[in-house]
C-alpha cells in the first residue's frame, strides 16, 4: 500500500518545525512506524546545497526567476529521490513545505504568475500531491514577533506587508483545498496547539482504509 504524504505550510514564526517531533510521536502512537521526516528546500543532498545558496545574503541580490527556479531545483531532487521512492514503499512522509509554499511566497509574495508556477509544479512534482497538509496560521505581527531576536535568513528579513500577502494566499488555498487542507490555529500555547495536531491527525489515520 502506498504511504501518506503530510506536508507542513505557514509563515515564518507560526511554529511548524517546533512540532515536528511530536507529529511524529502522535503518527507513531497512532501505528504508522514506517514515517520519515523531510524538508523544502532540502531533503537530499544536492537539495541541501542548492538551499544553502538560496537562503544566503549576496550583494547582487537574487532576481525572482532565480528564486523560483531555485526552489524547484531543489524540488525536483527531493520529489524524484526522496519522496515518491519512499511513498511508493509504503513509507508515509512528512515534509516541512512543499509546493504550496511556492503559489505562497514566490506567487502571492513576489508577484511570479501563478500559471508559471503550476507549470513548473505540473512538470517537477508529477502529480506527487499531499493527502494531508497542516497549515499553521496566526497573525503576522504575533508570527514575525517570535522570530524577532533570532539571526534572519533572506526570507526573514522580508517586511509585513509580504508575509500578508503570503497568509492570506495560504488560507485562500486552504478553502479552495479544503479536502486536504486543516488549519491548525498557531497563536495559541504549545499545549493548545499540540490539541488540535493530535485530533487532526488521529482522525486522519482513523480514515485510511
Amino acid at each position: 500500500m502506498k504511504g501518506k504524504f503530510i506536508t507542513l505550510e505557514g509563515i515564518e514564526g507560526v511554529g511548524k518545525s517546533t512540532h515536528i517531533n511530536f507529529i511524529r510521536n502522535t503518527l507513531s502512537e497512532a501505528g504508522i512506524l514506517n514515517l520519515i521526516s523531510t524538508r523544502e528546500p532540502g531533503g537530499t543532498p544536492i537539495a541541501e546545497a542548492i538551499r544553502q545558496v538560496w537562503l544566503a545574503h549576496y550583494e547582487e541580490g537574487m532576481t525572482i526567476e532565480a528564486d523560483l527556479l531555485l526552489l524547484f531545483a531543489c524540488r525536483a531532487q527531493h520529489v524524484q529521490h526522496l519522496i515518491k521512492p519512499n511513498l511508493e514503499k509504503g513509507v508515509w512522509v512528512l515534509c516541512d513545505r512543499y509546493v504550496d509554499a511556492s503559489y505562497a511566497y514566490q506567487g502571492a509574495g513576489r508577484g511570479v504568475a501563478l500559471d508559471l508556477i503550476t507549470q513548473l509544479d505540473h512538470w517537477i512534482c508529477q502529480r506527487c500531491e499531499p493527502d494531508l497538509t497542516l497549515l499553521f496560521d496566526a497573525p503576522v505581527s504575533l508570527a514575525l514577533s517570535r522570530i524577532k531576536n533570532r539571526k534572519a535568513d533572506r526570507i526573514e528579513v522580508e517586511n509585513e506587508d509580504f508575509f500578508e500577502r503570503v497568509r492570506e494566499h495560504y488560507l485562500m488555498r486552504a478553502r479552495q483545498y479544503s479536502k486536504r487542507y486543516r488549519l491548525i490555529d498557531a497563536s495559541q500555547s504549545m499545549d493548545e496547539v499540540q490539541k488540535q495536531l493530535h485530533a487532526v491527525l488521529l482522525e486522519f489515520v482513523e480514515s485510511q482504509p
